[in-house]
């Protein structure tokens, strides 16, 4: 006998909410309903998959296994529904797509009217977070596509490049170097390089880019920015120098902020922006649609 889809979705809940009763209202069953379900799981796989405990659910290193097949297989039957739900009208119905904070304000207000035009069923559902938790989410199957920056370990994965993203130097409008026609990165070293906080990808980017370590002081209370707004308030007040996306600058977000932005001197100063889903899915043909349509904007 093999486990149901219900089966799976039942543990998948229970870890992700570590309890019976919020699994069930999740799920919209019965606590009873769900332990049932759960118990039958463990009598076909021959082993218990949970724990009981004062603080909540723990799962078994055969839980940890199930868990993580569950999702997968989950993913592959949810993607099965959609496929023949959208048959012959691809980029219809629902579509979750991830975005990082570095490119959502500043790609999608041109895109979203462009694929209102020509995707008119299209149900899009957007979530902005940081590169790491929308990958996860999307081998979860929580999310059918990403828009990232690359580089990025996408193994396991398709992409689909949207645009390259050229990165630029950003200096006071006082700073010397605001006189220069391109800047060398190594010319940064000398200033406090103001990055955005670990966990965004954009700052390994640049760093990589420009072949820089880490910022001097990283470890004792250099600076370092929670958004790219906030970012280049900081280097328009004089507390540092930084490196932004040509992406973000084209929008405008250095307008009426005293910054210098210049092109830098460097091999390949740049990241990738691309659509990405998960290996062999059926949202695939969707996803290089998608890409089409951001490239377009």
């Amino acid at each position: 006998m093999l486990p149901t889809l219900r089966q799976l979705q039942y543990l998948k809940l229970l870890a992700d909410h570590r309890s019976f009763s919020r699994a069930a209202e999740a799920a919209h069953v019965t606590q009873p309903t769900l332990s049932a379900g759960v118990h039958e799981l463990e009598k076909i796989l021959g082993a218990p998959v949970v724990d009981r405990a004062r603080s909540g659910v723990i799962l078994t290193p055969v839980g940890e296994e199930a868990v993580s097949r569950a999702a997968q297989i989950l993913a592959q039957a949810e993607d099965l529904v959609q496929a023949a739900a959208s048959a012959g009208q691809p980029l219809s119905g629902r579509f979750r797509l991830g975005v990082i904070p570095t490119v959502a304000p500043f790609l999608l207000p041109r895109a979203l009217p462009l694929l209102r035009e020509r995707f008119p069923k299209l149900r899009l559902y957007l979530r902005e977070d940081l590169t790491q938790r929308l990958i996860a989410a999307l081998k979860a199957g929580a999310l059918d596509a990403a828009l990232i920056a690359l580089p990025y370990d996408t193994q396991g994965l398709e992409t689909a490049q949207v645009a390259q993203d050229a990165l630029l130097a950003a200096v006071p409008a006082s700073h010397p170097l605001s006189q220069a026609v391109s800047i060398a990165p190594e010319r940064l070293e000398g200033d406090e390089l103001i990055l955005l906080e670990d966990g965004h990808c954009l700052r390994e980017h640049a760093l990589a880019a420009c072949g820089l370590d880490n910022p001097r002081g990283s470890t004792d209370g250099a600076f370092a920015a929670t958004s790219l707004s906030t970012l280049v308030q900081m280097v328009g007040s004089g507390l540092g120098v930084s490196l932004l996306p040509a992406m973000a600058v084209n929008a405008g977000l250095t307008d009426h902020v005293p910054i210098s932005i210049r092109p830098l001197d460097a091999l390949r100063p740049s990241r990738d922006i691309v659509v990405c889903w998960r290996a062999g899915s059926s949202r695939g043909v969707e996803g290089r649609l998608l890409a089409e349509a951001l490239r377009a904007a």
